[in-house]
Order: structure tokens, then sequence, then C-alpha cells
């Protein structure tokens, strides 16, 4: 299963994103996707389109970390569980109605980029991991600023550009994700992680 969670991480993460990119699409045309968050767009035309692409990204990201985990990546603790709270949560958020649904949103919003900052020491220290420690951080940042930002249009903003903001922070907080799918395919398939643990073995002896 080692080889197969990269794979089916980085396709969950692409397909979930074709996914809600698709259900955005003619629901109805007096929507802005400028003002309007992308669960009203799924309420009022392709809800089953958006509801199952974001259970596959969530799926995804469920894989990405046991696929992480098995490969040796310094993600316990912490940020596993952050990046478990931000999984759930996807599932429940098309599940949930009114506030229940937003709250969760903003759980998954914060966890994921909290989860990305926590990261970004343990990979810089990392031998295999180091290379995208500074696209992770990054992206964690962007994220941060995206959650802060979305706070306030929420809140005095009076969600003024509230869906453009919204699809900002979630494209921040998939390409965290897919950075970290792409290079868990590469540490795997390419052995990079094997050849580190028997270059290491063979110093030890």
């Amino acid at each position: 299963m080692t080889k197969v969670y990269p794979l089916v991480a980085l396709a969950a993460i692409v397909s979930g994103v074709a996914g809600m990119v698709f259900g955005q699409f003619g629901p109805d045309a007096r929507l802005d996707p400028l003002h309007t968050t992308a669960g009203e767009f799924a309420v009022a035309g392709r809800g089953g389109v958006t509801a199952l692409a974001t259970a596959v990204i969530a799926l995804g990201s469920l894989a990405l970390l046991a696929g992480l985990r098995a490969a040796g990546a310094p993600v316990r603790g912490t940020p596993e569980r952050l990046l478990l709270v931000w999984s759930g949560a996807l599932l429940t958020a098309p599940f949930g109605a009114g506030p229940v649904s937003r709250y969760v949103t903003v759980a998954a919003f914060a966890c994921l980029p909290a989860a990305g900052a926590l990261l970004v020491p343990r990979l810089s220290g990392d031998q295999v991991w180091r290379p995208v420690a500074r696209t992770v951080e990054w992206l964690a940042l962007a994220g941060g600023l995206g959650v802060l930002a979305l706070t306030y249009v929420a809140l005095p903003g009076e969600g003024v550009m509230l869906g453009l903001v919204e699809r900002l922070l979630l494209g921040a907080d998939v390409a965290l994700l897919a950075v970290l799918a792409v290079w868990l395919v590469r540490v795997v398939w390419g052995g990079i992680a094997v050849k580190f643990t028997t270059y290491h073995r063979f110093i030890a002896s």
C-alpha cells in the first residue's frame, strides 16, 4: 500500500478539484461567483457534484496522510491531527445545514494552513523532504492570510467579495496538498526514501 497511497491521493485531489470547478458553472445565472460561496452554489443547482468533489478531496487527504506516514515523513503529532480534522470537516461540511456547515468549513480552512506551518521546520530538517519545505511555507502563509481575509470579509466586511476570497483560500489549501502529494509520489516511486535509509544504514555500519 505504500506505493498506492500517493497515487490515490494525487488522483483524488486532481479529480476533486475538477469536480468542484465543474460544479460552479451554471447552477443559477443570478449567482455571482465573486460574492457567493461554493456552498451556496451547491445548494443552487449542482449540490451533488460539489458535495462529491469535496468528499473526494477529503478522502484524498486521508490517503495523503497515510502515504506520508508510510513513507516516514515527519507528520506525526499535531500536524497529523490537524490533517485529520481537515479531512473530517470536508466530509461533514456538505451535509451540514446553515451555521453548522459554515463552522465546519471554517475549521477545515483553519486547520490545513496550521498543519502546513507546523510541518515547515520538520520538513526543513529532513533530508528527503527539505526541497519542498519552502513551498509548503509559502502556501501555509497564503492559507493563513486567506483565513484572516475570509474572517474579515465574513464579519465586518459584510460578505463583500466573499466568494472570491473563499476560492483563493481553497486554492492555496489544495495547492499545499498537491505539493505534498506530488513530492510523495517522487519519494515513493523514485526510491528517494529507500536510498536515503540505505545510505544511513551503511554509514552506521
